[in-house]
Formats: C-alpha cells, structure tokens, sequence
C-alpha cells in the first residue's frame, strides 16, 4: 500500500473521514499529511522531493474557498498541473462534490488524473476502492458518477460564453466587471456578473465556478 499520501482539502470534516478511509488501510498516521490550501499543497510535494521522500499519492478536492488573500493556486485542476510539473509520476485521485461522468472523463483525458470518486452516500467503500486500484495501477471511474443524460441543460450565449472564458482564465469573478468594460460588453456591473453565473451552475447543477469552467471545455463551449 502507499507509504506516503498528500491530502488537499478544505473541509475538516471531510479530511476527517479520507483520514480514516486511509487507517483502515492500513497506511501509518505518520505517512500521510493534509493541507486546506494548493499553495501549501504545493510546497509540501517540493519539500518531500527535497527530502527524499516524495509523495505517492495525491487527494484532491476540485473546489476551494478563497478565503486567504495571496493564493497563486486555487483550483484542484491547477493544483494537479502543477503538481505533475514537480513530480510527473505522482498518482492523483479526486474526491469532489461534482458528480457528472462527463467531468470526470475530461479529468481522466486532459489530466491523466487515476481516480475520481464523487462524494456521496456510501462514498467511504468507493474511496477505499479507488485508492486500492490507484494503487495497483489501475484506473478507477467511480460507478456513482451520473451519466450526461442526467445532466441538466443551459443554452449559453455571448455573453454566458465571455464569462466563463475569462474565469478559465483565471480572472477572479469581482474583476470580470473591468474586462467587460474594456471589450465594452453589457452588462457589466458586478452584480450582473454574479446574478447570470448563478442562474447558469442553478440550472447546470454545478456548484462552483471551477466544474462550470470544466463543465465548459468538456462541452467544447469554451
């Protein structure tokens, strides 16, 4: 089993339950740390390499507040680009609220990420699962992940399209309003920006801004 495991998750309770998840296998107190933060996530990866004892594995959240002023990574998908710059043979598993396969399977594609478990009801076993198959060098493509069939639907225009670009391109939501202006594209108040982001994750089901920007690309939108 892995002898050294990085969490990246910002939720304490769910870094509880992935820590138990990762006792019941065995896998030594001492062998496995945790950060809230990417940045953190970042340096803990450098500094075992520094060390000699690099990380096998890699749990990731997609999602992360922005509650600390001065973080250069903010996203699970940014974290795992630049953590494989690092450490290109590290295994990731993403343990994420967002649920849809078609997600998933751009993760899978565009990340060569190992592992995506949905978090859920019974998403303990799953996790196990995931993280014994990462392991042995399988792929593992949870069977709780929802179908495109499933999925809700939103007819994006110019102006859904320009929003979601600009976050994928990393312009924070407050600052959307300014590029707006420059392209002189209405609306382009604030509160315009963050009414329409909503309506579209509302009727998408998403959660996030980041599985929207992933809900886009994989729909080719953006």
């Amino acid at each position: 089993m892995f002898k050294k495991v990085l969490i990246a998750e910002d939720h304490e309770t769910i870094n509880y339950s992935i820590q138990r998840t990762l006792e019941e296998l065995k896998i030594p107190h001492d062998s496995r740390n945790y950060v809230y933060y990417c940045d953190d996530a970042i340096k803990r990866i450098e500094k075992a390499i520094n060390d000699g004892e690099p990380y096998e594995l890699l749990i990731t959240d997609l999602s992360f507040e922005e509650d600390m002023p001065g973080q250069q990574i903010t996203t699970g998908q940014a974290l795992i680009a630049a953590a494989r710059k690092i450490q290109p043979n590290l295994k990731v598993l993403i343990f994420s609220i967002e649920n849809r396969a078609s997600v998933a399977q751009s993760l899978f594609d565009e990340l060569n990420i190992d592992a995506f478990v949905p978090k859920a009801r019974r998403d303990a076993q799953d996790l196990r699962d995931a993280i014994q198959h990462t392991y042995h060098g399988k792929k593992h493509f949870s069977a709780n992940l929802k179908k495109d069939f499933e999925e809700k639907h939103h007819q994006f225009n110019e102006f859904d399209t320009e929003l979601v670009f600009l976050l994928s391109q990393g312009v924070p939501q407050k600052n959307i309003p300014h590029y707006l202006q420059q392209k002189n594209i209405k609306p382009s108040g604030l509160s315009s920006v963050e009414k329409r982001l909503s309506t579209i994750k509302t009727k998408l089901n998403i959660f996030s801004n980041e599985q929207l920007i992933a809900y886009c690309k994989d729909k080719k939108i953006i």
